[in-house]
């Protein structure tokens, strides 16, 4: 690939130093992507600058003007603080016909909606478990056709935001209580799904028209109680003492019966061209002790980081961290947005 100018893109809160010495593993865990993403890109000699922003377009607007970058590097997942405005950030991208990596506004803004996400599967015949939708700020009752236990979360929040244990519910006293806690901590409608006990497994894929998966990633709970059922919660997910205290790791799935690799990555394609995805995407899927699966979450952003879930499984199929980020590169400047049917041939 050619030498290009390559603009990050992250929250202000986010952007990196030049070098981590000096810094702390706290400091560094902050903005550990964003700085991975961007010495891999400078080491591939591209030339590289980080913009952070919070709630000023105008940032992004000079930016571009002036640096004219070749392509963006998007890693900003959220606008003003609300984690749904990503998509506008994208599509403001495509007003000022700039390339960018990863998903398209129309695929983040489907993906980023659990319950439409849930109704589009339904109409592609896509597994994923029953649900109901109780709205913020509305009165609602609790219907006596929910089969707990349940799993209560945000309908629109990523990053485990308002998970924990207690978000298995066995009966409707804690369901209400549940609800209620969504509501207020996290500002959104809550998801209420029927919990699906087995094995979390996570599939990375990543294309525009020709899709290619990565091999199946699994979630390991490792020395958990018993008592704590097996999900993804923040401190599971993001708490690296807590981690290693219960040996709770992510690596390559065993054991999967004959076929079922082969299932999980069709199936990851249908999800993504039903979303309209674009770039790249993680998976998150469900698999019962018989064998049936359900897609709990797609997500468009997953975590970039060297050595986490999305390139870990990247390189198990023989794919570098440099060259998985020269390949989203890549997808990026290729990807055919409606602007590009309006430039000049020449």
């Amino acid at each position: 690939m050619k030498k290009l100018r390559v603009l990050i893109l992250t929250h202000e809160s986010l952007v990196p130093p030049d070098s981590l010495e000096g810094h702390s593993q706290q400091e560094i865990d902050e903005w550990q992507t964003e700085y991975d993403v961007m010495s891999c890109l400078r080491q591939a000699g591209h030339e590289v600058q980080v913009l952070g922003l919070y709630d000023n377009l105008g940032d992004l607007r000079t930016r571009i003007t002036e640096w004219q970058p070749d392509v963006t590097f998007n890693l900003l997942q959220e606008f003003q603080g609300i984690v749904t405005y990503d998509q506008h950030i994208v599509a403001f991208l495509e007003l000022m016909r700039q390339p960018y990596t990863g998903c398209n506004p129309r695929g983040m803004m489907l993906s980023r909606d659990k319950v439409l996400t849930k109704q589009l599967m339904a109409w592609h015949r896509i597994p994923t478990p029953q649900f109901a939708l109780f709205r913020r700020g509305r009165p609602y009752r609790l219907s006596a056709k929910l089969r707990y236990p349940l799993f209560v979360k945000s309908a629109t929040e990523d990053a485990s935001l308002g998970i924990s244990q207690a978000s298995i519910v066995e009966d409707r006293v804690r369901l209400r209580e549940r609800i209620d806690f969504i509501h207020e901590s996290t500002k959104t409608d809550a998801l209420v799904e029927e919990y699906i006990e087995g094995r979390e497994l996570y599939v990375g894929l990543c294309g525009n028209d020709r899709l290619r998966t990565f091999p199946v990633w699994e979630m390991n709970f490792g020395t958990l109680p018993k008592l704590m059922s097996g999900i993804a919660t923040r401190r599971v997910k993001w708490n690296l003492k807590y981690q290693q205290k219960h040996g709770i790791e992510t690596g390559r799935a065993t054991g999967l019966s004959e076929g079922t690799e082969e299932k999980l990555s069709r199936l990851s394609k249908r999800i993504y061209r039903a979303l309209h995805m674009t770039g790249y995407a993680r998976m998150d899927f469900r698999m019962r002790a018989d064998g049936s699966i359900f897609l709990l979450e797609a997500n468009c952003n997953p975590n970039l980081s060297n050595g986490e879930d999305f390139a870990a499984a990247a390189a198990a199929a023989g794919i570098s961290y440099g060259s998985l980020l020269e390949r989203l590169v890549r997808l990026g400047l290729d990807y055919q947005a409606k602007w590009r049917s309006t430039e000049d041939p020449d």
